[in-house]
């Protein structure tokens, strides 16, 4: 039985498994987009997110020279690369996670991967999927963000509308002002 085990088997002994994962999840890391069956994408995400919060977490710190950390925000840094050299066994691989990716992904808290469905593959039929690292910038803009920019240029619009009214009651104000200082 395989009841409340995170995780999946993939027929494989434990020492295999953890040695996909972890080649998987360095190539993800150097390349920044692997393609792979769908299942072997499933876990490797879970525990690529995993591992990116750990570098995460210590980003304001590596921003800051070596000489310049407190003891306690070296204990930090060490701390999140042993951890992260867990999973990875890679060294250029984490060196990547904390030099590049990490400080990528400082204001997002989570959601760093995206599993894209491709088509079967043509010697067993496996689902195939693409998982990759979301862009700097966050992706496509969504449908919902071009309405909210629609709607800020009607407001916009709308505004200007209002000041040119403000700016003509103020002229027609200001001309009877005259007018009158006139007589």
């Amino acid at each position: 039985m395989h009841h409340r085990i995170a995780g999946v088997r993939l027929s494989r002994t434990s020492a295999h498994r953890k040695a996909l994962f972890s080649n998987l999840i360095a190539a993800l890391f150097t390349h920044e987009r692997i393609r792979t069956t769908d299942a072997k994408a499933r876990e490797t995400r879970r525990l690529a997110e995993r591992t990116i919060t750990w570098a995460r977490r210590v980003g304001d710190v590596l921003g800051k020279k070596p000489e310049r950390r407190s003891l306690e925000e070296s204990a930090r840094v060490v701390h999140a690369h042993r951890m992260a050299r867990r999973v990875v066994r890679d060294r250029g691989a984490v060196l990547k996670l904390f030099g590049e990716i990490a400080p990528r992904f400082l204001g997002r808290a989570g959601g760093y991967t995206r599993i894209i469905k491709l088509p079967q593959r043509p010697g067993d039929a496996a689902p195939m999927a693409m998982l990759e690292l979301m862009p700097e910038d966050g992706g496509a803009p969504k449908p919902a963000d071009k309405d909210d920019k629609a709607k800020g240029a009607k407001v916009e619009a709308k505004a200007d509308k209002g000041k040119a009214a403000k700016a003509e009651a103020k002229g027609a104000e200001k001309a009877p002002a005259k007018k009158a200082a006139k007589k």
